[in-house]
């Protein structure tokens, strides 16, 4: 009854490896340069090469089948590096994050070449080309090498123009080979023979236009076979080391609140700070989701009270255009407002891969809206009143533009767009809605099972899996079929609130405990070693603390000057370093006794001026009002 579960899906007995251990999509054995938010500036500012960078994201399905092609790049123009280097840097690791969104990264694959020499403030040229093959990557990099000045040349790469005086170099004794490639103008066999022959000694690569073809109909791999047999090779590399990565333990019949905080902490923390500013169809969008996350998220709790928080906070504002930061002010909870939180950590459970850079986000934004589509199910009302209720499937309508307009894999979202573009209408009410995603998942699914993206822990098959709900799979005739009514029973009962598991979830904080006294008896060496680095710990804490609220001051009055009613409803809760914080003002209870204060002063100064004024002119009317005689 199920052959067709088992011809379609692998059973993996063995997993070779740890699961944890770490396995980038560029590892330290291809020939390019793996960067980090601590060594991009450092390796592209005042540098004697230029430098041509992708951008990429490891959870992007389009980046994993790019991967290929990068690589084959590299390893073509390894022996370029001292001219021009190819490197790369992940988007999706969070000590990167940061230097992502100073670099303006809003999609994945994003490319940005940088020339030699160039300042610290330069972010690069962003290269928009349609073709991003290994040839036209390449003639790109010749391009890119032959607009530099005379000022701003790199140091070790020789000149690429057609040379003038080649006369000479013929007949002339020497102890290094002298190579003339005669080409047309338009042609890049003779640059890239000089860059492919950088780094060998023993040999001059010069050019030559010419109407005479001759030698230019062969590639510029013909000519560097025979002119590096005449050479010693010299090879140069290096080499990155990454860390293992912790392994969840998790039940495959839960969904864990870690992923759906995790993908809230990154949509809201990393993929929305590629945008500096919300404003037109951005803002709406950026409205309902945290509009629909609000009402629908399941459990309440911290991250429930941050979106109805930021929701209210964006619908009062009459603002048409909001800063990214004070967004991020918010997020981060910097008015102190009790019982808001959302972890500032990627903690995979249900959604963690066997190699860094599988699953991960764009797991859990899939079950998050899977999530979402069931709860709207489960509470039809809960979408009244705030404006996304005329629409007949609303969190798929959501995700949709949220995908069109945010998500940083372009390929992923052009091909979610046309699905939903073929198909969404069609949707009518919530149970197709929570149908709908599932089937959707599950085509994408079918067409990405085998890719370089695909999981072999976690193999991209057909999913419920028989050993989660048997019920829904059938056989009809030989073939296999779902059974529409228990799918919609199992996916209410595994995306409902019930089937929620907090475990892996960060807590939210503390207010730091007062430091024990010391024991008399345990004063030495050995206890100062045990509790050295938690006293540390609670120090940068407190010390955190007390900045965070004059951070959230200063930004609130400059860039958000507004509030709502449920930025003043919230703000009576939370308690912070200095009085209780005015969401959407950044007062405190000082600076409101300061203006009650200055408010009561300038009354009674006003009053005083009155009286003076009223007893002065009441001595000028006595004084004029006798007639002369």
């Amino acid at each position: 009854m199920l052959r067709f579960w088992f011809e379609a899906a692998v059973v993996l007995w063995l997993v070779p490896g740890g699961l944890g251990a770490a396995a980038r999509l560029y590892t330290d054995e291809d020939p390019l340069v793996i960067l980090s938010s601590s060594t991009l500036k450092p390796t592209v500012s005042n540098s004697s090469s230029a430098w041509l960078i992708q951008f990429y994201s490891s959870w992007c399905g389009h980046c994993i089948q790019y991967s290929s092609t990068w690589k084959t790049l590299a390893q073509d123009v390894k022996d370029w590096q001292q001219a021009i280097g190819v490197a790369v840097l992940d988007c999706a690791q969070e000590e990167n994050f940061d230097v992502c969104k100073e670099y303006s990264i809003k999609f994945y694959p994003t490319f940005k070449y940088f020339r030699a020499h160039s300042s610290p403030t330069d972010v690069g040229t962003t290269y928009r080309g349609a073709d991003r093959q290994v040839q036209a990557v390449r003639q790109l990099m010749v391009n890119i090498l032959q607009n530099h000045t005379r000022l701003d040349w790199p140091n070790h790469c020789p000149p690429l123009d057609p040379s003038e005086k080649l006369l000479p170099l013929l007949g002339q004794r020497s102890d290094v080979f002298t190579a003339i490639v005669v080409e047309e103008p338009d042609s890049y066999v003779g640059r890239e023979v000089i860059l492919d022959l950088l780094q060998y000694s023993g040999v001059q690569v010069k050019r030559a236009l010419s109407t005479d073809l001759l030698y230019c109909e062969r590639t510029h791999t013909q000519f560097c076979c025979y002119l590096m047999s005449l050479l010693v090779i010299r090879q140069k590399g290096k080499r990155l080391l990454s860390g293992p990565e912790i392994w969840r333990e998790f039940d495959r019949s839960k969904v864990y609140t870690a992923d759906l905080e995790s993908a809230l902490h990154y949509l809201l923390r990393v993929e929305l700070a590629t945008h500096s500013t919300l404003e037109g169809e951005e803002l709406k969008v950026f409205k309902d989701f945290v509009t629909l996350v609000s009402k629908l998220y399941p459990g309440g709790g911290s991250v429930v009270k941050l979106m109805e928080t930021l929701s209210d906070w964006l619908l009062s504002l009459p603002l048409q255009r909001i800063p990214y930061q004070a967004v991020l002010d918010l997020v981060n909870n910097k008015m102190r407002i009790s019982g808001v939180h959302l972890g500032a950590e990627l903690r995979w459970v249900g959604c963690q891969g066997s190699k860094v850079g599988l699953r991960g986000y764009p797991c859990s934004l899939w079950t998050l809206f899977h999530v979402l589509t069931v709860q709207h199910d489960a509470m039809p009302t809960a979408l009244e009143n705030t404006g996304l209720e005329g629409e007949t499937a609303p969190v798929l309508q959501v995700m949709r533009r949220y995908i069109r307009t945010f998500f940083g894999c372009e390929q992923c979202g052009r091909h979610f767009e046309q699905a939903a573009a073929a198909s969404m209408d069609r949707v009518l009410d919530r149970e197709q809605q929570v149908l709908w995603l599932w089937n959707q998942h599950n085509m994408v699914n079918y067409r990405l099972a085998g890719s370089l993206s695909d999981d072999p822990l976690f193999p991209k098959a057909p999913w419920p899996s028989p050993s989660l709900c048997a019920s829904c799979h059938e056989e009809k005739s030989g073939v296999h079929v779902w059974n529409q009514d228990n799918v919609l029973r199992f996916l209410r009962h595994h995306y409902g609130a019930s089937n929620l598991s907090p475990t892996y979830s960060l807590p939210p904080p503390h207010p730091p405990a007062p430091p024990a006294d010391p024991d008399p008896a345990q004063t030495g060496q050995s206890q100062e070693e045990q509790q050295g680095g938690v006293e540390r710990k609670d120090q940068v804490k407190k010390a955190e603390e007390q900045l965070e609220p004059r951070l959230g001051q200063q930004a609130q009055r400059v860039e958000v000057p507004g509030h709502g009613e449920g930025g003043g409803a919230g703000a009576g809760q939370g308690q912070g370093a200095g009085g209780v914080w005015i969401l959407g003002l950044g007062f405190n209870s000082v600076d409101m006794s300061l203006c009650v204060v200055l408010y009561v002063c300038s009354c009674l100064f006003l009053m005083l001026l009155f009286f003076f004024f009223k007893v002065r002119s009441r001595r000028w009317r006595l004084r004029h009002s006798r007639l002369p005689v």
